[in-house]
């Protein structure tokens, strides 16, 4: 997988306790029991620990793991360029 998804499956670990088993790329972030509150707190750490900014209604709990990963990977490569 892409270092994007990498660095958002260490922060649902190590900052959000989910259970590493339960995230794979095919994985919504309802099956992780993460609803939309928490997907805003995940987007402001996204924001505070990699320096995208995904703005709120980009990403929702219906998404893949993958999907959010592709979504920090884009914006990564927006700021860089």
């Amino acid at each position: 997988m892409t270092n994007s998804y990498d660095a958002l499956v260490d922060l649902l670990v190590h900052r959000f306790d989910v259970d590493p088993a339960k995230i794979t790329p095919e994985a919504t972030f309802e099956d992780l029991d993460i609803d939309s509150l928490f997907m805003v707190e995940l987007l402001l750490v996204v924001q505070a620990e990699l320096g995208v900014e995904i703005p709120d209604e980009a990403a929702t709990p219906r998404d893949t793991i993958a999907k959010a990963a592709e979504l920090i990977g884009a914006q990564l490569a927006a700021s860089a360029s």
